[in-house]
Parts: C-alpha cells; structure tokens; sequence
C-alpha cells in the first residue's frame, strides 16, 4: 500500500469514528444520578454511591412532609388530561410534536430506529433498564415490552391531595420529564401505584438513586408523603 493510499485509509477511518462518536444512538448513553438531573432531561437513573451524594440525598429526603394516605374514592387516569399529551405546560419536551412516551424512548433508548424518519415514531430501541440492570431490545409491535413509569404513581399522587390540584398541574405531573422512566414492563405492572415502602426496584444498587427521584418529584409539586415511605426513602440512602 502507498503513503497516499494509507493516509486515505486512516482518514476514512477517522470519519467513521467521528461519525459514530457524534452519533448518540450508537452506544448506551451515560447516564445520571438524580442529584446530577434536577429536571429530569438527561437518561437512566445512575447509582448514587458516594459518602457525599448519600449524605445528600437523606438531607433532600428529610425535607419530604408526611401525611396519612387517603382515598383512591374519584380517581381516574384521565383525571391527568390526555395520556402522554405534548400540551402540558412549563415541563422540558412539551410543544415539540411528538407524544411524551416518545420523548422519553428518545432520552434513554439507544440504537433507536424511528418510522420514516420521524423522530416522534420511535419502533426499535435497545434500553438498560434501572429497575433490573437489563437490557432489553424493544419492538413496538410488543410495546408493553417497556412502560414508561410514573416514578410518583399518578394514583399515589391522588391518595396524597392530587384531587384538589387544578387539572393544569395534574397533566404537568402525568408528563413531566422528572416523574417518567422508561423500564421493563412486567416489573413496571408488579410495582402499580406502591409507594416506596411496598415496593423498589429489583435491583439493589439504584434504590437510593430511586428513592431521590420519588422525593425530587413530590418536592417539586408540593406533595407530601407517607411516614413509612419516606422512613423507607431514608433507609435504602444509609
């Protein structure tokens, strides 16, 4: 091989590695610790693992006010507006055209493949789901494969004074960034509306990092807890 035809050989190299390297549906995306994602727009639910970042989180944790669980007596899931509605207001994502599901497949799949191009169509993903430690390759035509979980359940909220919240800020909650994760279906469907004292994740090592969500969500709209939940919350943070 000549010089010239290696210095070609090297470039076309170098392209493609930048190509790829730009391209973030590639590889998995790193991804945050809650204390790290305030508003809920970059992927995954990262492990908080550090002396600090614990500390951290049971200071953020003891903030939560406690109050005993009420009534599931008039919820319904279109007391939320329109599921996964794109009009909700003041939350990151809303406004760009596409379903907040979409969005949210979009923040934390990779090797994403969308239907004629569109970027609100997402039909194939590969996601590393924080509540197992798995990855799962996902075709939309078995959708439930992955479920896009309310970190706050939409009911809990309810049973905690979401009933007296004008509808505006109900659909705020049902589709803000922050309360939405991607993850595997069946054990989205085994979790259901629990709090964190009935039920977290699988796998060990992110309950901390889940239990700052829980808390960065009920913070952010003013909503209290359960002393157990929160005692749980707590816990899992030691």
């Amino acid at each position: 091989m000549s010089t010239r035809d290696a210095i070609a050989v090297l470039a076309a190299a170098v392209l493609l590695a930048a190509l790829l390297g730009n391209n973030p549906q590639q590889t998995a995306k790193a991804t945050a610790t809650p204390l790290e994602n305030p508003d809920g727009t970059r992927p995954g639910l990262a492990p908080l693992t550090s002396r600090a970042d614990r500390t951290a989180a049971r200071h953020l944790i003891g903030r939560l006010r406690t109050k005993g669980m009420g009534p599931k007596t008039g919820y319904t899931r279109t007391r939320y507006g329109e599921n996964w509605a794109d009009t909700a207001a003041n939350v990151p994502y809303a406004g760009n055209g596409c379903r907040t599901r979409d969005d949210l497949l979009v923040r934390d799949g990779h090797d994403l493949s969308y239907r004629g191009g569109s970027p609100c169509d997402v039909v194939a993903l590969s996601l590393d789901d924080p509540y197992t430690g798995r990855t799962i390759a996902w075709r939309k035509k078995h959708a439930d494969d992955i479920q896009v979980d309310h970190v706050v359940p939409l009911s809990y909220s309810w049973r905690m004074g979401a009933g007296r919240w004008s509808a505006a800020k109900r659909l705020r909650f049902a589709n803000d960034p922050l309360n939405l994760l991607p993850v595997d279906g069946d054990t989205n469907e085994a979790k259901g509306g629990s709090g964190p004292a009935s039920w977290l994740p699988p796998q060990r090592r992110v309950r901390c990092a889940y239990a700052v969500r829980f808390a960065q969500v009920a913070l952010k709209y003013g909503m209290p807890v359960t002393r157990a939940d929160r005692a749980t919350m707590i816990r899992v943070c030691r």
